[in-house]
């Protein structure tokens, strides 16, 4: 980085940022060495405000910059000091993908060479057939709004969070299409039930109108703001960890949950990254305030359409047939879980909006 890059016209020379420092990493590190995940992932996608002294190489056909921070409306004075708590980055992230196949497959491969199938309660199997196969649908409508969104922002550390959370979204709906199709149960499973369903069972309406708004969104983090805090909370991990992995040992089935159980770590790597980042904005001394009043829009538009999904939702718990498993308790722990999260970004919901 010592080399000095010379520029012709009025503007004179101009010299790469660092380019005078004896340190050889030319980023700074979030602790006192950079990790090998900073390493392979800051500044890899350069913009004009670090290194790029000739402003963006490639441009939209209207001129609009290949990136830029008009991609959404928060604001930050310096985008690249995000890091991702999890640290993941290409090699780690295959690695953990191919473990966790790896693992679903065994757990599989078990069940069905012990007959597992065969011993869960026939209704349940009708919820499986009809609903978990519905949810298979919301997750990969969240994956595709997701890899739509981390194709604009402005940094590597940010593109990075946003597509592995993606990538995990779209492993779910296929871990589920796989699991209730020819590869999964010794079971008569009817493939095409859960997309019916998740057109026209009213259970499901809401979770779909829901989704659908998340895929309309144009602004990328308000796209990760909406899944993360309030999808996944009061909706996503509801019917996840609230209803089916607590559902299916009580109707003989251990297969199911441990399934799922990938999709729980899932979302607490995903939200300690959504966290990390919005914690980054609502501190930002110049910006934290309107950032804060920003997320309170977005809560206004998306807690209502989540607090409709999960009472609609709430369907599903009288067809698991226990008395133990109520929605009222896990849709309690649901607000808990939003409460808490807006608790640490020190933001309050909206007057008027109810959980």
């Amino acid at each position: 980085m010592s080399e000095r890059v010379r520029q012709s016209g009025a503007a004179g020379s101009k010299t790469f940022s660092g380019s005078d420092s004896r340190r050889y990493n030319y980023f700074e590190p979030q602790g006192r060495r950079a990790t090998l995940y900073e390493d392979v992932t800051v500044d890899v996608q350069p913009d004009p405000s670090r290194y790029l002294i000739q402003d963006w190489i490639l441009s939209f056909a209207d001129g609009t910059p290949s990136f830029h921070e008009g991609t959404t409306a928060m604001q930050c004075s310096d985008w690249h000091a995000y890091r991702a708590p999890d640290q993941e980055w290409e090699r780690t992230h295959y690695q953990r993908q191919s473990r966790i196949e790896g693992t679903i497959k065994t757990v599989v491969d078990a069940a069905r060479g012990s007959g597992a199938p065969a011993r869960f309660d026939p209704s349940w199997v009708s919820v499986l057939q009809d609903h978990f196969g519905a949810l298979k649908h919301a997750e990969f409508g969240l994956g595709v709004a997701l890899t739509k969104a981390q194709r604009d922002g402005v940094t590597q550390m940010i593109n990075n969070t946003i597509l592995t959370n993606s990538s995990y979204k779209l492993r779910l709906a296929q871990d589920i299409t796989l699991y209730l199709g020819d590869l999964g149960l010794d079971i008569d499973i009817d493939g095409d039930a859960g997309k019916q369903c998740w057109l026209e069972h009213e259970a499901w309406q809401g979770v779909r109108k829901a989704v659908e708004a998340i895929l309309a969104a144009t602004d990328h983090i308000e796209v990760y703001f909406a899944t993360n805090v309030v999808f996944e909370a009061l909706v996503g991990d509801l019917i996840r960890s609230g209803l089916i992995t607590r559902a299916g040992p009580l109707r003989n089935d251990f297969v199911t949950p441990a399934i799922l159980a990938p999709a729980l770590e899932d979302y607490q790597r995903n939200l300690a990254n959504t966290v990390a980042l919005l914690l980054l904005l609502v501190n930002d001394a110049q910006y934290g305030d309107a950032n804060k009043k920003l997320m309170a829009s977005w809560l206004e538009t998306y807690v209502p359409l989540c607090v409709d999904a999960a009472n609609q939702s709430s369907e599903l718990w009288a067809m698991q047939k226990s008395k133990a498993i109520k929605f009222e308790n896990a849709y309690g722990e649901a607000t808990q879980r939003l409460h808490g999260i807006l608790s640490e970004l020190d933001v309050s919901l909206p007057k008027g909006v109810k959980l």
